[in-house]
């Protein structure tokens, strides 16, 4: 028997290179014609296209519409239609959202919690001149919302960074007019202006964003002045202390003061105004004792003498009587001394 080495190495080969079973099914496949191959594709490609016609926009977005590039209008919420792609584009702009940008800090959240970190670039940004010539770090956060989705996305280049931009320029121009002390304890008149100038200039420049608020963060001075500046605020306090305490005492001593010399004058003007009515009433008692003596000198004379003796008598004591005729008066000479040693005895 005459064997074909040849041909059964052949064999081996091609059995170590395909399975016959994968050999059987490209023979079958390779027989096999497609005839809707070309509609299949067509099918496919007309689902895209109608795919590509429908968008559905949210309750809270505004759907720009472009085509070719040029806007044409604005798809309110719910199922929308368009041209396919590649003639009209659809860009959805959130118009209830609440974006934020943060200047001098960047909050990074972790877990649940939330912290503030800094560097270089946002220490720079805070990092601002007031107007008494002292140096503050300022962080600030804005809050906004896209308004007009048109001016938004076609009349800015770059709407964050105009926003940056026009941020730090409003707080500096705010923060320029205030000392020091202002800008540490008045942080909420500051946002509310910086708000304001800053609604101002992206009215302006048409950029389709209305802020919502101004967030001001803590406040301070960079940290190698922090020592010094402390100082000066004690310095500060003590001398309102002392301001304070020297009112306290002037509004004390004074009021005492003007009472009592509104008192030492009420005395003086009450004594002069009795001594003149006393001074009238006597000259008043005068003259018409004069006017009685006018008219009967004898009997007035009598009188006032008998008057006078009234008022003086009770005053002398004890009272001696002595007849004119009387000669010897030793046995009288003791009597003042008698008196006191009856009375003493008694």
């Amino acid at each position: 028997m005459s064997w074909d080495w040849e041909k059964l190495k052949e064999q081996q080969q091609g059995k170590r290179g395909v399975p016959p079973q994968f050999e059987n099914i490209i023979n079958k496949f390779s027989k096999f014609n497609l005839p809707g191959l070309p509609l299949t594709i067509l099918v496919f490609f007309a689902l895209f296209v109608v795919s590509s016609m429908i968008y559905t926009v949210g309750v809270d977005e505004v759907g720009v519409v472009q085509r070719f590039g040029q806007y044409v209008r604005a798809g309110q919420p719910g199922l929308n239609f368009k041209m396919p792609t590649g003639i009209e584009k659809v860009t959805k702009v959130k118009v209830r959202r609440v974006y934020k940008q943060e200047f001098g800090f960047s909050s990074v959240r972790t877990g649940e919690k939330q912290r503030f970190s800094t560097d270089e670039g946002s220490e720079s940004v805070s990092l601002m001149l007031t107007g008494d010539l002292n140096v503050a770090l300022v962080p600030w956060i804005v809050h906004y919302r896209i308004n007009d989705p048109y001016n938004y996305l076609f009349k800015i280049r770059d709407v964050n960074v105009l926003l940056s931009d026009m941020s730090e320029a409003a707080m500096r121009l705010v923060i320029g007019d205030r000392s020091i002390n202002e800008v540490i304890s008045k942080r909420g008149e500051i946002a509310d202006e910086a708000k304001r100038v800053l609604q101002v200039e992206l009215d302006k420049s048409e950029a389709g964003i209305s802020i919502v608020t101004i967030e001001m963060e803590k406040t301070n001075v960079p940290e190698p002045v922090q020592p010094s500046f402390n100082e000066v605020n004690q310095a500060g306090q003590e001398k309102e202390k002392l301001i304070y305490q020297a009112r306290e005492a002037y509004n004390k001593s004074i009021p005492e003061a003007k009472g009592e010399a509104e008192r030492t004058i009420k005395v003086a003007e009450g004594y002069a105004l009795d001594r003149v009515n006393r001074a009238r009433g006597d000259a008043s008692r005068f003259i018409s004792l004069y006017n009685e003596y006018v008219k009967a000198k004898d009997v007035t004379k009598r009188r006032m003498y008998l008057e006078m003796l009234k008022e003086l008598l009770p005053k002398i004591g004890n009272k001696y009587i002595i007849d004119a005729n009387q000669k010897n008066l030793l046995p009288f000479l003791n009597l003042e001394k008698n008196t006191g040693a009856l009375k003493n005895e008694k």
